[in-house]
């Protein structure tokens, strides 16, 4: 089982930033099978003068921090875009950045974890895996949350 996070404003496709997410929602994915696990909301980063936000990296306004903190035990987080400072903090945290083109369905990304998961042929999800079986993230769970029936067989596409 893999643990993995989202930026989505809807919870049904990607569409944000990682860094300026209000919302990120977490999966547990296991081969045709994920389970709606967190769902994270999240202040909104304020825009300060003309080229800067709010809170620097490591300060106490750091926007970035409890979004780490959040999906500290994924092994990946898709988004809309990541920038450059968090691609490296979440590495540093050994969970794979994603970047995705907006609106891409989590849905779809589930399944190409879940078959991914069976068949390989993601490098990312064969290390997580490795790490996953050496470690397993903590249970977590949502009330009434939703349960999707994946792919785990590439003959079921059909």
């Amino acid at each position: 089982m893999l643990r993995i996070a989202f930026a989505s404003s809807d919870r049904t496709t990607v569409d944000l930033h990682f860094g300026g997410a209000e919302s990120l929602v977490i999966y547990d994915v296991s081969p045709g099978q994920a389970d709606l696990v967190g769902i994270g909301e999240f202040m909104k980063a304020e825009q300060i003068g003309e080229s800067g936000r709010a809170g620097l990296a490591g300060s106490v306004q750091d926007k970035v921090l409890p979004k780490l903190d959040f999906v500290g035990e994924c092994a990946a987080v898709y988004a809309a875009s990541i920038g450059s400072s968090s691609i490296r903090r979440l590495m540093r945290l050994g969970i794979q950045p994603i970047i995705v083109d907006t609106g891409h369905a989590i849905l779809d990304l589930l399944n190409e974890v879940s078959l991914a998961l069976v068949y390989g042929g993601l490098a990312w999800v064969d290390r997580a895996k490795a790490k996953a079986l050496a470690t397993p993230p903590k249970p977590m769970a949502v009330d009434g949350a939703p349960k999707h029936v994946l792919l785990s067989s590439i003959d079921e596409m059909e």
